[in-house]
Parts: C-alpha cells; structure tokens; sequence
C-alpha cells in the first residue's frame, strides 16, 4: 500500500535501477509491516514517521529479534530433548533398579530382629510426625531433643498454673465465707469498727480545714516559681560572670605553677624559697663577675697595653 501511495504521488520514475529500489524499500515495508502487526497482535501498530532512517532501524531491529527467536527456539527443542532423554533414562533406571530396591528391603526385614524391627518401626513412626521425608539418626535425635524441651517447658508452665488456679480457689473460698458471713442475720460488726470510723472521720475534719492552706500554699509557690524563671538577659549575664571567674582561675593558676614543687609547710616552703633566692643571688654574682672579666678584656685601654 505504500509502495502505491509512493507511485501515485510521483510519477515521474522512469528509470529502472530507481524502480528496483523503490520496490525494494516497499518490500521491506511490507515485512516490517507484518512483523510489526505480529507483535503487537492483538493490539493495532502505533503509528510512527515512515523514512529510511526509521526502515533501517526497524529493519536491524527485526533482524537481531529473528536471530534471538531461533536461538531461543534452538535452546527449548535441545532441554525438551534432554528432559525427554532424562525422564526415559530415569525410568529405565527404576524399572531396573526398583526389583533389586525392593527385594534388599524385604531381606533386611525378614532378618531384622524383633529389637531392630522396634527400632525401625520407631524411628518410622517419628520420621512421620515429624514430618522429615529422609529420616537420619542426627537430625531424629535433635528433634527428640527440642520435643523433651519442649514437653518440660510445658509440665513447668503446667505446674505454675496448678499453683495458680489452688491460690485462687483459696482466696475464692475465703470471699464466700466472708460473703456469707455479712449476709447472714446474726452478723454483728466487730467492736473497733465505730471507734475506727470515728478516727476516720476526725482525720477527714482535720484535712479538710487544712485544704484551703494548702491551697495557698500551692498557689503561692505557683508563683514564686513563675516569678523565678530565667530569662535570656539573665542567662547572658551569668554566663559573662561565669567567664570573669573562669579568667580570673586561669590567672591564679599561672600564679600558682610558679610555687610548684613546694612543700605545703609553710616554714618548709620559706625556707626552700630563701634557698633558691641564695643560689639566685650566687648566679646573679657569678654573671656579674664574668661580665666584668669581659669587659675588662675587651675594653680598648687594655688592647694598647
């Protein structure tokens, strides 16, 4: 169809190697065409800009599916060939090795004991509820094991719930002979009962005079509370005075390195200091003294004699 729509819109082709690839392209049109609708099916093929630019991507496009569908097809026929050839190889196997399966078991039964045909039949009936498709010793024996912790976690919970349920039926038992008792007519209260209720209500009396006091004490410390709030000028002027105190510590502490080493006696101390003043002022002489002796070398009048 396009190829006619191509021909109808120009007719001026006359020459034949222009001919060839017009229908040339119109084929490849017409396989795109059919490819396309192949694909989309049962969908309708969007529409797309038909140029040769489009026709050669679609063209390389179709090409690379092609090959990807006959190797894809290669490799489906080769595993359906293999599961064939497996599943035939499988069932030759069993049908040869079944008879020879079946009859070592039945050997092995007949000349079981009857300890070994207890234990086989034990180790069956627990493979079973344990659900384990290929019972072994190890894995039988660790479920054993899970299932004896498992019934000890139980008789314990058991156990505390007896414990529980008697506490109960106890405490049940003595609500309904004191129910009993109140309910029946020849219950008198005991004696202390009045003299009880009588304190209960002198205590209420009191507390109840010294509701309102302590009211304004609530209120009042409300308040106070409410009035001692710091505020940021507050916050910032504690922290400034915080910072002199830390300079001022930092000051003394620079004083206080240079009396380190003494001992804490303070005769102990001044005579230490008194010492070290005097080997002070021997170094002090003794530098004089050099200084002099320099002086007095290096001095001009001394140089002419």
């Amino acid at each position: 169809m396009a190829h006619h729509r191509l021909l109808s819109q120009d007719s001026a082709i006359f020459s034949p190697s222009v001919a060839r690839i017009a229908a040339s392209t119109a084929r490849d049109w017409s396989y795109i065409d059919a490819w396309l609708s192949s694909k989309y099916h049962p969908r309708p093929v969007p529409s797309f800009e038909r140029n040769n630019d489009t026709l050669k991507v679609l063209l390389a496009l179709a090409s690379v599916n092609e090959a990807a569908d006959e190797e894809r097809n290669l490799v489906a026929k080769s595993e359906a060939t293999a599961l064939q050839e497996l599943t035939e190889s499988e069932s030759k196997i069993d049908k040869t090795t079944r008879p020879l399966r079946e009859g070592l078991i039945e050997a092995v039964q007949h000349n079981l004991p009857a300890d070994g045909h207890t234990a086989l039949d034990t180790m069956a009936n627990m493979a079973l509820q344990f659900g384990v498709a290929f019972p072994e010793a190890e894995t039988l024996g660790r479920r054993m094991c899970q299932l004896q912790s498992s019934i000890h976690d139980a008789e314990q919970m058991k156990a505390r719930v007896e414990v529980l349920h008697k506490h109960i039926d106890r405490e049940a038992a003595r609500i309904n002979d004191i129910l009993k008792d109140l309910q029946s007519d020849d219950y008198q209260p005991p004696a202390h009962l009045a003299q009880q209720n009588l304190d209960m209500q002198r205590k209420v009396k009191a507390l109840s005079a010294k509701l309102p006091e302590l009211q304004d004490k609530v209120v009042a410390l409300a308040a106070s509370a409410d009035s001692s709030h710091p505020t940021i000028a507050d916050l910032a002027r504690d922290e400034q005075e915080y910072l002199a105190v830390l300079a001022c510590k930092k000051e003394l502490d620079l004083q206080l390195a240079s009396f380190q080493g003494l001992p804490s006696n303070p005769d102990m101390a001044r005579s230490e200091l008194e010492d070290l003043r005097e080997q002070l002022r021997d170094v002090t002489s003794q530098r004089d003294a050099v200084f002099e002796g320099l002086v007095e070398r290096e001095s001009p009048v001394k140089r002419r004699r």
